[in-house]
């Protein structure tokens, strides 16, 4: 088992094995992972490494063929989908909306979880509908179809969806992806707000200079295999970076920050 840092993990993976059907090669095998709870955990490395895979494992839109993936000290398969909604919340890197909705009746989306099976939103779940709006910049957008939105717009109200769920742990694939600079500082700076409130976040990148920015842990993978797990202090170096790319890799220091120079 890779322990990140002492204390409970939030997230504990142990001898997960995995294969999309159809593949012979196995993703993982024997993969094994404690994040801890409080933290922001980046997953870095190049398409294909298995990163996104990873986040659907955690959050069990896939299922792994042997192994246990344990939340908050439970089995995840011991949840209710009800319960694991009020725990969890996904930021997908993209995400079909079939229907027309208005930005604020997406977001309220998140509020499923507490409702009841044929419930309807209430003035609370309106209030954090709106805050949620409200946190990201975005509340002028309230009234507007969700279809007419730019891609990186559209990034930025599924994140307010996940917002409103208000989850102990929020799993992001690529947030940053479709954002322009402004609007990436704006949702690294709320991710970091969301786990000073006391929130565990995850997410993907392949882009080192994210990591360096705001993440306290960093998971090293390649080919479905973790390279390194640590502090991002410890593993984010020139050597453990080149091997994770496959090319000549240099961290330097510039203006107090690290940066990955290829």
């Amino acid at each position: 088992m890779t322990r990140i840092a002492e204390g409970s993990p939030m997230i504990a993976l142990s001898a997960i094995r995995f294969t999309y059907d159809g593949r012979a090669r196995t993703l993982f095998e024997g993969l094994s992972l404690e994040i801890p709870a409080g933290s922001i955990t980046a997953i870095l490395g190049p398409n294909g490494a298995g990163k996104s895979t990873l986040l659907h494992l955690i959050l069990g839109m896939l299922k792994p063929r042997s192994g246990i993936v344990r939340l908050d000290g439970r089995p995840r398969h011991t949840y209710s989908r009800r319960a694991l909604g009020r725990l969890v919340g996904m930021v997908a890197q993209t995400e079909s909306i079939p229907f027309s909705f208005t930005v604020t009746d997406y977001v309220l989306l998140g509020r499923a979880p507490y409702l009841s099976p044929l419930g309807v939103p209430g003035l609370e779940d309106v209030r954090v509908a709106e805050e949620a709006l409200a946190r990201l910049g975005i509340e002028a957008m309230a009234r507007r179809a969700i279809d007419t939105l730019s891609g990186g717009e559209q990034q930025l109200v599924v994140l307010a969806r996940a917002l409103a769920q208000q989850p102990r742990i929020l799993l992001l694939d690529e947030p940053t992806a479709h954002l322009d600079l402004g609007n990436k500082g704006r949702v690294l700076r709320l991710v970091q707000e969301m786990v000073a409130d006391g929130i565990t976040a995850v997410f993907t990148t392949h882009e080192p200079d994210l990591v360096a920015a705001i993440a306290d842990y960093v998971v090293l993978m390649r080919g479905g295999q973790t390279l390194a797990v640590g502090k991002m202090a410890d593993v984010f170096t020139s050597q453990n970076l080149s091997q994770t790319y496959g090319v000549p890799v240099t961290v330097a220091q510039v203006a107090g920050r690290r940066i990955a120079i290829a």
